[in-house]
């Protein structure tokens, strides 16, 4: 991987990893280092940093002591959890229902991920936001829709897994199918079962666009980033718009079904 950690601002770098399925196919991971206002730095997502990316992590957080905490987002992303926390043991570890229930000897903060809460632990600095009218916490473990989204607003930048991606095809295939946001695509099975669940889901993905409408750079996890400064052409805002538009269909069947 050529750049490893992504500077998107002076107070937000975004740390690609791989993610090899079979061992063969990577389609990669992420996590995002953020400096907060007060001067101390939390990680988006785990990610066990290696070589140059923990040189750099480490060289910004001061061999890890201005790390003050670890916040996991994606209840399904736990490969990298207990590495990283040995990593960093003196952060504060901030996880999901999911993340605790699976890892219930390590150090966990009473306050979960998903919580108001939380969210309202890190307001100066950070908006969260959970998908409605999906299972956060699916009973199929390969159904990974759901995450809480993070945006940092001093560097207008969304962190997301697996929920908006922005797909864009390696090589020569790059220049058959143009990048774009999406919506992942296991949306159809995750959609609750319940009348109003697609509306809930559509009313809530117009509100992220309108509320989170000055966001510049979105860091998607299986995927890549967009970041403004290189595509300028359509906003974060209106990407969103026009991933939901395409998820209409699926949206309508729902609602043809369900109500």
């Amino acid at each position: 991987m050529s750049n490893p950690v992504q500077q998107i601002s002076n107070s937000f770098w975004n740390i690609r990893g791989d993610l090899k399925i079979g061992g063969v196919l990577n389609i990669g991971t992420h996590a995002s280092l953020v400096k907060r206002g007060n001067g101390k730095f939390v990680l988006l997502d785990a990610y066990t940093l290696r070589g140059e990316t923990k040189v750099k992590v480490d060289a910004l957080t001061h061999s890890g002591t201005e790390l003050e905490a670890i916040i996991n987002l994606h209840p399904f992303h736990t490969l990298h959890v207990e590495a990283v926390h040995r990593q960093y043991p003196q952060a504060r570890l901030y996880g999901t229902q999911r993340h605790r229930d699976k890892f219930p000897n390590l150090p966990w903060e009473s306050e979960l991920t998903e919580s108001e809460a939380c969210a309202a632990l890190f307001a100066e600095d950070l908006e969260f936001a959970i998908p409605a009218g999906v299972d956060f916490i699916s009973a199929n473990e390969h159904l990974h829709f759901s995450s809480v989204l993070a945006y940092h607003r001093a560097s207008r930048t969304i962190h997301s897994d697996d929920t908006l991606m922005f797909l864009q095809l390696p090589g020569p295939l790059g220049k058959l199918k143009k990048p774009q946001v999406t919506f992942h695509p296991t949306l159809a099975k995750t959609l609750e079962r319940r009348p109003g669940a697609a509306a809930d889901f559509r009313n809530w993905a117009q509100a992220l666009a309108a509320r989170w409408s000055d966001a510049e750079n979105l860091c998607a996890a299986h995927s890549a980033t967009v970041l403004g400064r290189d595509n300028p052409s359509a906003s974060i805002a209106n990407r969103i718009l026009t991933a939901l538009q395409k998820v209409e269909k699926t949206l309508q069947a729902h609602e043809k079904k369900f109500g």
